[in-house]
């Protein structure tokens, strides 16, 4: 597999990216439901009831009955009754401050979505490095019992010293320790992988070799880089957002001083009304329609008291917002020099690692003609082999360090992550 098929899994299967997704769509409900504020409230009513009346005190011809008899009565009611608000400034501020909700919640399902990206990559990366380390662990272990079976054959035939034996047989032993934690942190990582993708990964792909156009970058300067953050930053967004959204709440709790107006209408048919006074109901219809003006007044100071409230929230979100902006700015100037100062060392390690290939070949050719010793060849092995791992996970971290700053940048998507994947396979 390779790292986007990786991704493509980890999209259908990452339990926190589908919570994200599931957040992401109920959030876009605050829309229709700030709009609600303006569109007409109808309810419908209905009774329907059946009283028996004891006629003790109703009289027949002036005479009082002696056995009285049971009236029954029966009455039913049908009530529809609509108001439309013509003017609250709170519905205003509500279907406004719903508009803000909806946009931070595409901030964050897009800052889950990059997150994603950076867990599965940060992930795969790992994997890549512990099996650098398990592959340079197996050759070092292969190329010093080399070494360890010759030191022993002219221990043997009396042409080198014990101390030659037992300082290969120290670098074996230490190398297979080396390979048994390798091969652990590797079954670690591995697991983390799986905790994104359900299922335990196999073989991951690698990079056969390392790309030669490191320097590629989008924006040449650190300073465009952190212009192009605070243009395009998400979570510099959601800060923003959830700054107005405070804004918002203090002119909706302000508003609960302004006066309401309601065009009401309501419709009334009802039967059997006032049977249980008279012994006899009788059938009512009303219809009504007019404008009904509430004018807030005296709340015992509860509005007052709430506006200082959201006054210092709003206060606290702007300070919030500033503290972002200056952090994101830090994130994106570190994560620039991780990548230039990773394009230095990736470079350095190539040339490091083909000048210890060459003390390698010059240290044993040195050794066949005797003057070069044993452990002279095990620092160059120990040399050549630390280069190789070293490089591989410098360009590991140069890849991971372009992914991060892009996300600081607001602009790491899957194209992103399908350009590195190349730098990967190629």
């Amino acid at each position: 597999a390779d790292l986007m098929s990786v991704y493509q899994e980890a999209l259908a299967q990452d339990a926190q990216y589908r919570s994200a997704r599931a957040a992401y769509e109920a959030a876009q409900e605050k829309l229709p439901q700030g709009r609600a504020g303006f569109l007409p409230n109808i309810t419908l009513s209905g009774t329907r009831t059946v009283q028996q009346v004891n006629a003790d005190n109703i009289t027949f011809g002036g005479v009082g009955n002696v056995n009285p008899p049971e009236v029954t009565i029966q009455s039913r009611g049908v009530t529809i009754a609509a108001t439309q608000p013509l003017f609250r400034m709170e519905n205003i501020v509500i279907y406004q401050q719903s508009k803000i909700e909806v946009s931070r919640a595409d901030s964050q399902f897009v800052v889950a979505a990059q997150d994603l990206i950076l867990r599965v990559a940060q992930a795969y990366f790992d994997i890549l490095d512990a099996q650098v380390d398990i592959e340079v662990a197996e050759a070092q272990k292969k190329a010093i019992l080399i070494q360890l079976q010759q030191a022993k054959r002219n221990f043997e035939v009396g042409v080198s010293t014990i101390v030659d034996t037992n300082e290969a047989q120290a670098r074996h032993d230490l190398t297979t320790s080396q390979e048994i934690a390798a091969r652990n942190a590797l079954e670690i990582r591995k697991r983390t992988l799986q905790g994104i993708i359900d299922r335990f990964p196999e073989n991951l792909i690698g990079a056969k070799e390392i790309a030669s156009n490191l320097a590629n970058l989008q924006y040449s300067s650190m300073d465009e880089w952190v212009r192009v953050a605070e243009e395009k930053n998400f979570t510099l967004k959601i800060q923003q957002a959830a700054y107005e959204i405070a804004h918002q709440n203090v002119k909706k709790t302000w508003a609960q001083h302004y006066p309401t107006l309601d065009l009401v209408a309501q419709y009334s048919d009802q039967t059997g009304v006032g049977g249980a006074i008279t012994g006899r109901g009788i059938d009512l219809v009303s219809k009504s329609i007019g404008l009904q003006l509430n004018i807030p007044l005296f709340q015992g100071f509860s509005v007052q008291s709430r506006v200082r409230e959201a006054l210092a929230l709003q206060d606290k979100a702007l300070h919030d917002l500033e503290s972002t902006r200056r952090n994101i700015a830090v994130q994106v100037r570190q994560q620039f020099l991780n990548v230039t100062n990773g394009i230095a060392q990736v470079n350095a390690l190539k040339q490091a690692l083909k000048s210890s290939q060459s003390q390698l070949d010059s240290t044993v050719l040195g050794q066949k003609v005797g003057v070069r010793t044993e452990v002279d060849v095990l620092n160059a092995q120990q040399q050549m082999y630390s280069a190789k791992r070293d490089l591989a996970k410098a360009y590991h971290g140069y890849l991971m360090s372009r992914l991060r700053l892009s996300a600081e940048a607001g602009e790491l998507d899957e194209e992103s992550l399908t350009q590195t994947n190349a730098m990967l396979i190629k």
